[in-house]
């Protein structure tokens, strides 16, 4: 009984932790695992920092929202299956919701007010994701060698782009690992080496998932050729989006508007208003799916072609996810890989750091009082150590000065 009641506050935790998190994550996937690693290496101390860049470089390796895939894995981590679940839920629901109701014609973003609190809320993101990259060099670029690896990074990310240039930087920061952070130089100089990770996921469970991933992935396409029904074409083209993407994010609109605007689902004006509206909510851009379920009119209810779409688009990454961690707990325990994730530990902090630059910082920091409110923020978090929430309220009230006066 003491076990069920434990359980039980350890998912409603997880709930209420990312329920805030989908109502004030803005930003991008980017900004999201800066948001992440402040509420949950920092703040909650569920995993250290090298666990947590482990688990963030084995997402950018999967197809799906990479932001998601860490939250549900962060919800797994902490309250096994149901707390998955939980985390999955709180987080993508409010943006969902919002978006349905943008397709419906009950919400609406405009007015100087609405505008310059959304754009207190993205400068909030650059102080975020700032503080979560000077936090993370300092505990995984500790040395010249990873610091290294770090700067190589960011120039495989700017010259090459896009999830290519992030995989690409992953791989090249795990080679550097090998070559020159073997655990015989590093076993004795404080360096952070991950501990091993409990997912709650069976070997049995792992391949259920793997199975699944894979037959919908064949046979969906193949249900929808010859039933011709709107409903499993509409599953099969969501479901394809989110199984053939990497890195999530906007990665994924050339895809969805090639099934869903080309195919005359949705028209191209309805298609980048939905686009602009999934800009000005906090949480996953795969979001946009809901927009765009209860648009398409697939089923007689809105809402039921929102869930669907939602499902759907979100269910490959995290049954690829499910099917991998097993195997991804004795693979780090290699004594080899040790010094492989040592790399790729410092190649994701330079990812990060190529990405507050581009797109986070150049698409907000427009100006001297988007920088002074920035800095006001990271200095908040690094210096004062406020919790991400107050900062993120007291940016979005600054925004909507900014824009008022």
């Amino acid at each position: 009984m003491r076990d069920a009641r434990h359980s039980i506050e350890r998912i409603k935790e997880v709930f209420f932790a990312f329920l805030v998190l989908g109502l004030t994550s803005f930003g991008g996937p980017i900004a999201h695992l800066g948001y992440f690693r402040a509420e949950f290496v920092t703040r909650r101390r569920w995993l250290s920092e090298a666990d947590y860049a482990d688990l963030v470089a084995l997402c950018q390796f999967l197809p799906g929202p990479a932001s998601s895939q860490v939250g549900f894995a962060l919800g797994l981590l902490r309250g096994g299956g149901w707390g998955a679940a939980a985390a999955w839920t709180a987080f993508t629901l409010p943006s969902a919701l919002v978006l349905v109701l943008f397709a419906s014609g009950v919400a609406s973003f405009d007015g100087p007010v609405s505008e310059g609190l959304l754009h207190g809320l993205k400068v909030a993101a650059v102080a975020i994701v700032a503080h979560a990259v000077w936090g993370m060099a300092h505990k995984l670029c500790p040395d010249q060698r990873r610091a290294g690896i770090a700067l190589a990074a960011v120039l495989i990310v700017v010259l090459i782009g896009g999830p290519a240039g992030m995989i690409a930087a992953i791989l090249a920061g795990a080679v550097g690992g090998m070559l020159l952070c073997r655990d015989s130089a590093y076993r004795d100089q404080g360096d952070p080496v991950s501990r091993d990770l409990h997912f709650p996921v069976s070997r049995h469970a792992a391949r259920i998932a793997a199975v699944c991933f894979i037959t919908l992935l064949i046979g969906l396409p193949g249900l929808a050729w010859v039933s011709s029904s709107p409903v499993l074409s509409m599953a099969d083209a969501f479901y394809r989006a989110g199984a053939l993407v990497f890195g999530g994010g906007h990665v994924v609109l050339p895809l969805l508007e090639s099934e869903v605007v080309q195919s005359g689902w949705v028209t191209p004006d309805s298609f980048l208003a939905g686009y602009g509206a999934a800009q000005a909510v906090p949480g996953p851009l795969f979001t946009f799916a809901a927009y765009l379920g209860a648009e398409m009119g697939a089923l007689s209810v809105p809402l039921l072609g929102a869930a669907l779409a939602l499902i759907m688009i979100f269910l490959p990454g995290l049954s690829l996810l499910v099917a991998v961690l097993p195997h991804w707990n004795g693979f780090r325990r290699l004594e080899r890989v040790q010094s492989l994730m040592r790399g790729a530990n410092a190649a994701v902090v330079g990812i990060l750091g190529a990405a507050l630059y581009q797109p986070v910082w150049t698409s907000v920091v427009v100006g001297p009082h988007e920088f002074a409110l920035a800095l006001v923020g990271f200095l908040l978090l690094s210096v004062w150590k406020w919790p991400a929430w107050a900062v993120v309220a007291i940016l979005a009230l600054g925004g909507i000065v900014i824009t008022l006066s």
